[in-house]
């Protein structure tokens, strides 16, 4: 098993810069990427993909909706990845969550809390 706790989130004004932090705990050999997806407060919204980046190399790969904006950074010595979010706008608001993929299973942290306000 591996449990994700996420953190950095917070109100902020449009313009301003977060950094989200997602700390990973137990079997975190087994982590192949983590990612960061958010889902918008609107009903109905689906969680939208981010960012994410592998554990051994790390490529990455960033969604074009906050491409030049967010960037995606990992220290496994801590077993923490990184959400670089500047320039934020108010379709940023959403709740951000964590997922660390390994061989035959998906994890997910609980989330948290980035509101943008203009």
């Amino acid at each position: 098993q591996v449990q994700l706790v996420e953190s950095g989130g917070g109100v902020v004004q449009a313009g301003g810069s977060l950094r989200l932090s997602c700390a990973a705990s137990g079997r975190t050999a087994s982590i192949y990427t983590m990612a960061w997806y958010r889902q918008g407060p609107a009903p109905g919204k689906e969680r939208e993909f981010v960012a994410f980046i592998t554990r051994t190399d790390g490529t990455t790969g960033i969604a074009d909706s906050v491409k030049g904006r967010v960037t995606i950074s990992r220290d496994n010595s801590k077993n923490t990845v990184y959400l670089q979010m500047n320039d934020l706008k108010a379709e940023d608001t959403a709740k951000y969550f964590c997922c660390a993929n390994g061989r035959a299973a998906q994890y997910w942290g609980q989330g948290t809390q980035v509101t943008v306000s203009s």
